[in-house]
């Protein structure tokens, strides 16, 4: 039952992922810096504190009583992992939301689930699971073999996306992502996918935290088994890390592009541009929220990082569908992108039965 509870919520986190960007299609005459950082602001900075508040009783006490060490790894890591964000919105952006969630999330789901269980055989941690024990495990095995399956997933998606490049003239191109700009999409995507992955560290920096929370719980809720909402004091000081990095780049933008006008302009729907924006913000922090409910269910940082990635995947390239970024291409080029996304759902179904069979 917690394998099934622990698939569940990684796919509500995995819907709120894949369908962030969606608010911000309704923004009206901002430029993409200013709903960006708008949007950021309740990511980063309003409702992390706030749902640490509403499910962790002290959680200002814990960060300030863990050790410096541990809050400057953590916030570093959400430094690197902003730029990973940042350039997320940038591969949306030139991609569209399907090509370029695919691409960036199968890389971060790749160094995101492998690197810190590599790290885990070298400084070992209790009761986190290291490379090797998953290498001399059958769910072990499974769980490799279902991300296996999800990276060709991704390269098949990745091929539809050359294909749909070449077959669509630049009017189709235009009609169907006003932005679409393959090479340098690519770019910003593989740089994304890569320093993405250091979320994943930044939650294991900051365990401690996580640990504190979990112990006082189970102390104040004994035989309930692992606190749900642990991770949210986690998410406090990471995502500072990611406040930092894409506050800076937003500002140099809007000064270059003279777009500070953006936020006090009346010539845009500025209430309705703000509330899209909020929304927008608020759903994307919902898929860590979700995903730390997940991880406590599963108790595997690896099958928990592939879980999550695999469904946010999935649920972007439906939305690619739903929004006809694939209005105009060939029908091989649509049955290729269609297999992309069948080829992910198996991923997820083999690490899911991997992670049941865990322990």
């Amino acid at each position: 039952m917690n394998a099934l509870l622990g698939v569940i919520f990684h796919f509500i986190g995995g819907f709120a992922s894949g369908s962030f960007y969606m608010p911000y299609k309704k923004v009206k005459g901002w430029n993409w810096e200013s709903f960006w950082i708008v949007g950021g602001l309740f990511s980063w900075l309003i409702v992390p504190p706030l749902a640490a508040y509403l499910t962790i009783p002290g959680f200002v006490e814990i960060i300030k009583s863990t050790g410096g060490a541990v809050i400057g790894l953590t916030y570093f890591f959400g430094v690197l992992w902003g730029i990973g964000g940042l350039t997320y919105g940038l591969g949306v952006r030139y991609l569209g939301v399907s090509l370029g969630s695919s691409i960036i999330l199968g890389l971060c789901m790749v160094f995101g689930a492998v690197i810190p269980a590599i790290y885990y055989d070298f400084h070992p941690v209790a009761d986190k699971d290291t490379f090797s024990m998953m290498l001399h495990s059958g769910w072990g095995m499974t769980v490799l073999f279902g991300l296996l399956i999800c990276i060709v997933g991704i390269i098949v998606s990745g091929k539809a996306g050359v294909m749909k490049e070449k077959e669509l003239s630049a009017a189709a191109a235009t009609a169907s992502n006003t932005e679409y700009k393959f090479a340098l999409g690519m770019l910003v995507s593989i740089v994304s996918g890569v320093l993405s992955a250091c979320f994943n560290f930044g939650l294991e920096a900051g365990q401690v935290m996580g640990t504190i929370a979990n112990d006082a719980w189970k102390l104040a809720n004994p035989g309930q088994g692992e606190f749900l909402y642990r991770n949210n004091v986690i998410y406090v000081v990471l995502l500072w890390g990611g406040l930092t990095t894409n506050f800076i780049w937003c500002m140099i933008l809007n000064a270059r592009n003279k777009t500070f006008g953006d936020y006090t302009n009346k010539q845009t729907p500025l209430l309705k541009n703000y509330i899209f924006s909020a929304l927008a913000g608020t759903t994307w922090f919902l898929q860590f929220f979700f995903y730390g409910m997940g991880e406590s269910k599963l108790g595997n940082g690896p099958s928990s990082w592939i879980l999550h990635m695999a469904f946010i995947i999935l649920v972007a390239n439906m939305w690619g569908l739903v929004l006809k970024e694939w209005k105009g291409v060939s029908k091989k080029t649509n049955r290729t992108i269609i297999a992309g996304i069948v080829i992910i759902i198996v991923s997820v179904l083999v690490v899911g039965y991997g992670n049941n069979n865990h322990h």
